[in-house]
């Protein structure tokens, strides 16, 4: 049983390798968005609590997401372990986590911490080019269109959007550092964090991954 919490900063391939977490050990990847919108969509009570918070453009209490955090922990296809993606981001979510799971009898065994250098992180993102049509993302050095500047898919005009620019990038990893670095010591203190060298190929940090985990 593999119960884990995925850290790591924008750009740090997240999503890719808890796709793939998921499909080596046949465990659910929980991404907090996906959380939330299945919740939005079914309307929920949790779900609709949360909508009236973010329809007013304010964030979403802790007491909500963890409400809505818990009962998807509780699902049947989270039994042989869950590998959470996007959650905690604070230390008070941490405590009432670790608090939630020990109540439901599900320690958690790693929490992987995706390092990748700055640099790295900004020349991964400033590469990604979006098309104004379709909203087909490509990369330039990963996953290049085959014309320059337009779209394999419909043609379309490919640009560069504000998430991506370098200031934006530096100005997330900054917001990244200061929110995640009390959680990092928080689960280093708890003996749970592995850190992961995030700089190298997809593939290489699979590997990784998976030494940790056997």
């Amino acid at each position: 049983m593999h119960n884990l919490i995925l850290l790591g900063p924008p750009g740090a391939g997240k999503g890719t390798q808890a796709e793939r977490i998921s499909e080596i050990y046949g465990i659910p990847h929980l991404s907090t968005g996906d959380i939330f919108r299945d919740n939005l969509k079914r309307g929920t009570e949790l779900g609709l609590k949360a909508k009236e918070y973010m329809d007013r453009g304010e964030l979403v209490p802790d007491e909500v997401v963890i409400g809505i955090v818990r009962s998807r922990l509780a699902e049947p296809d989270c039994e042989k372990g869950f590998v959470l993606d996007g959650f905690p981001r604070t230390v008070a979510q941490a405590d009432a986590l670790k608090g939630m799971l020990a109540e439901m009898g599900k320690p958690i065994h790693h929490v992987l911490n995706i390092q990748v250098p700055d640099e790295t992180v900004v020349e991964r993102l400033t590469a990604r080019r979006t098309c104004r049509s379709c909203g087909a993302v490509y990369h330039l050095r990963f996953n290049p269109p085959r014309e320059e500047g337009k779209c394999d898919a419909c043609g379309g005009e490919l640009y560069v959007r504000d998430d991506d620019r370098e200031e934006t990038v530096r100005t997330r990893l900054e917001e990244y550092r200061a929110k995640t670095q009390p959680l990092i010591e928080y689960y280093r203190a708890e003996g749970l964090l592995r850190d992961i060298e995030g700089g190298a190929s997809m593939e290489e940090v699979l590997s990784s991954i998976r030494k940790v985990l056997e």
